[in-house]
């Protein structure tokens, strides 16, 4: 069954200024890289914007009104000490969540096994009523409450290998049984949580913090020996990745040891147990990702185990 690709323009309009290492190249990065031979059968559809209901079920209402309230008509506006809008950075933060949400619907109808967003802002950082590290609305955890309220998913699970933990998709499930949040990421590192001691109201928090430096061999017993095991038991019923690529070693916001063959033999694992708890239902989601050449390669290497 053929595997979907949700991206829009308009993901590129969202401009945090010269020098931010969350800029839009990332996503053209992303797209040149999915555009050879390999990728013929990637179906191309349009992320389409999300509306406020679907916000709310991960932000608070004054949360939404009060980013919708900041983002501008022109220039920029600074939202925290990471974190701008510009004029574009409604519609591409409507579109990344949006994106997720599609490719929820999508897959649960069966109109595809998996689907790729690449889109942008990224989404882990954003917690329920604070924006972080270069996010804005929590796209991934969007999806999940989604397929839970539309779909009436009784187990939905989000696995993020970014080399930065996603904080923001932590806090909102911690409290959820029925959502269970699976991380590898580098620590000592920002935002600075994660400990392996962070468990959750139902042990469906699973950290492994991995040390500077790591690479292949710790990166793939982490997952080996306690995220796909863990994972596995907890048997869920769609497959949210939150898919940072900035564990390569190329990557000049972190100190890991990675490269592509790692994100493909993840996903690999990943699309496993997805096939055997999920029929097979995978939904990923760009986060970040900032050497560019890597990013591509590494997204690449990524979608191409989303198709097999």
């Amino acid at each position: 069954m053929r595997t979907l690709l949700f991206t829009h323009p308009a993901c590129a309009g969202h401009d945090m200024g010269a020098g931010h290492p969350e800029q839009p190249a990332r996503l053209a990065a992303v797209l040149s890289a999915l555009e050879g031979p390999d990728f013929a059968e990637l179906e191309r559809r349009e992320a389409p914007e999300t509306d406020r209901d679907r916000l709310l079920l991960m932000h608070p209402a004054d949360y939404v009104d009060g980013l919708f309230a900041a983002f501008p008509t022109e220039g920029r506006v600074q939202i925290d000490a990471d974190t701008a809008v510009s004029a574009g950075s409604r519609e591409a933060a409507l579109r990344a969540a949006g994106g997720v949400v599609a490719a929820v619907d999508a897959v649960m109808k069966g109109e595809a096994k998996r689907a790729f967003c690449a889109v942008r802002p990224p989404g882990h950082h954003a917690e329920p009523d604070r924006t972080m590290g270069f996010c804005l609305f929590n796209n991934v955890a969007i999806g999940a409450a989604h397929a839970r309220d539309v779909h009436h998913l009784h187990r939905v699970a989000v696995i993020d290998f970014d080399v930065h933990h996603g904080n923001g998709t932590q806090a909102m499930f911690e409290n959820e049984p029925m959502f269970f949040y699976g991380s590898t990421h580098q620590m000592p590192l920002y935002p600075g949580t994660g400990r392996a001691s962070e468990t959750g109201v139902a042990q469906n928090i699973v950290n492994v913090p991995l040390p500077p430096y790591a690479g292949s061999e710790e990166f793939r017993a982490a997952y080996r020996d306690v995220v796909l095991p863990k994972l596995a038991d907890f048997g869920p019923e769609l497959l949210i990745i939150s898919a940072g690529f900035d564990a390569h070693r190329d990557d000049p916001l972190a100190q890991e040891n990675l490269d592509e063959a790692d994100f493909e033999w993840v996903t690999d694992e990943l699309v496993g147990i997805a096939e055997r708890s999920a029929e097979g239902r995978v939904v990923s989601a760009l986060e970040g990702g900032y050497d560019l050449d890597a990013l591509g390669r590494s997204a690449a290497a990524h979608v191409r185990a989303l198709m097999r």
